[in-house]
């Protein structure tokens, strides 16, 4: 049979355990659904991180030539001349 969720010891400061706990009581939530939001959050950090990086990377091995970044600076230019801010 398989287990649809696995249970978990954690320690955390009692400065933070206080903390969460006064927000989660507030909020009417379970210990349980708060970890699993912050591990959720956690795991979308790790994803844009790792994007982030392989997108500079992606820029140190072809770096933009000089006339692209004239050419999207004048892009921009014109753009923000259309718009009311």
């Amino acid at each position: 049979m398989r287990r649809l969720s696995h249970k978990i010891a954690v320690s955390v400061p009692h400065d933070l355990f206080q903390a969460v706990e006064r927000v989660r009581r507030t909020k009417g939530t379970t210990r349980s659904a708060v970890l699993q939001m912050a591990l959720r959050r956690w795991l979308v950090e790790q994803h844009h991180e790792a994007a982030l990086r392989e997108y500079e990377e992606g820029y140190r091995r072809k770096p933009e030539l000089e006339q692209e970044i004239r050419n999207a600076e004048a892009a921009a230019v014109a753009l923000l001349s259309t718009q009311e801010w």
